[in-house]
């Protein structure tokens, strides 16, 4: 029996339906979410996954960027970094940097924020002008700053101290004190940054909140705990990884500028560390060896806010 014409004089036959399993568009809008996607992963292949996965095979090998030889040694690098008497002191310089740097860049922040919001009532806009306008200057230029600033011998700090018949310290040379002082340094770079976005999230709790609180007589600092800091916390956790990351990184600069990693490794950290190894030393494997490590280091704090802080966590509506 012949087919039915349609009015064109084709064979009409049945239509194909753009939602069968094997139709192209429906195959298209399936694969459409990975070909938006491409890009950002190519970025990150190139960026991220490519050195990463090329500094685990450098630390597999003693290799000094020059020579066209890299000799195989395998866990060598790892086991000479860890039986390495300053590896102990490095580990915990890194631990005392990340400490004191939460203290300027995180608690500080939040502590002035609930204060500027809630406390004063006249001069916020200058406030604010104030505490953000350190971000604005470069590091390197702050760094020279704080030099002059702390000179033992004739700087502004020496001269207040000698009208109280005191000596100024040598801190750049003094264990302990080296790290609180380049710690300051980086941290009032960071802090305006690190203020003006704890402030947005404190200016997000809700002033009625507050207000009822206060009427009950509950003081101001059970509400900066049991109020302000809950209700903002979604933006604290963001800060937090902030000041830890951003935070060993831009403490590479006064390092460098000041003491490079003395005395007797009394300022280095791990970050500051692979520089020195690579460029210094040119101990390529035992600098990525260290990154590596520096790496672990961050998976483990961020495993820890996972786990114990990201679930407590706040987030309005």
């Amino acid at each position: 029996m012949p087919k039915p014409m349609d009015a064109q004089g084709a064979a009409a036959g049945p239509a194909r339906d753009k939602s069968t399993p094997h139709h192209p568009y429906t195959q298209l809008r399936r694969c459409l979410p990975y070909l938006l996607l491409l890009p950002a992963v190519a970025v990150f292949a190139v960026f991220m996954f490519y050195p990463l996965a090329n500094t685990v095979y450098l630390s597999l090998f003693d290799w000094n960027m020059i020579s066209p030889v890299r000799t195989f040694v395998g866990l060598d690098n790892y086991v000479s970094m860890f039986t390495d008497p300053n590896f102990t002191k490095i580990l915990g310089n890194t631990l005392l940097y990340i400490a004191l740097l939460l203290l300027f860049n995180f608690v500080a922040p939040y502590v002035f924020s609930f204060v500027l919001t809630f406390v004063i009532r006249r001069g916020k806009s200058f406030y604010r002008g104030a505490l953000f306008l350190p971000s604005i200057v470069s590091l390197v230029v702050g760094t020279m700053l704080f030099v002059w600033l702390l000179n033992p011998i004739s700087g502004p700090a020496a001269q207040i101290a000698s009208l109280f018949g005191m000596h100024a310290p040598i801190w750049s040379t003094t264990q302990g004190l080296v790290i609180v002082v380049i710690s300051i340094i980086t941290s009032w770079k960071m802090f305006g940054y690190n203020f003006i976005i704890t402030l947005a999230g404190v200016g997000g709790v809700s002033t009625e909140v507050v207000e009822a609180a206060r009427v009950d007589g509950i003081p101001l600092w059970r509400i900066f705990l049991n109020v302000v800091v809950p209700m903002s916390s979604s933006t604290g956790i963001y800060v937090l990884i902030l000041s830890i990351v951003n935070g060993l990184q831009q403490i590479f600069t006064p390092i460098n500028m000041i003491t490079q990693g003395g005395p007797d490794y009394g300022s280095s950290n791990m970050i500051f560390n692979v520089y020195n190894e690579a460029f210094n030393f040119y101990r390529t494997g035992t600098a990525s060896a260290y990154a590596i490590v520096m790496m672990a280091l961050f998976v483990v704090l961020l495993l820890l806010k996972f786990k114990y802080v990201e679930k407590d966590i706040y987030y309005e509506n």
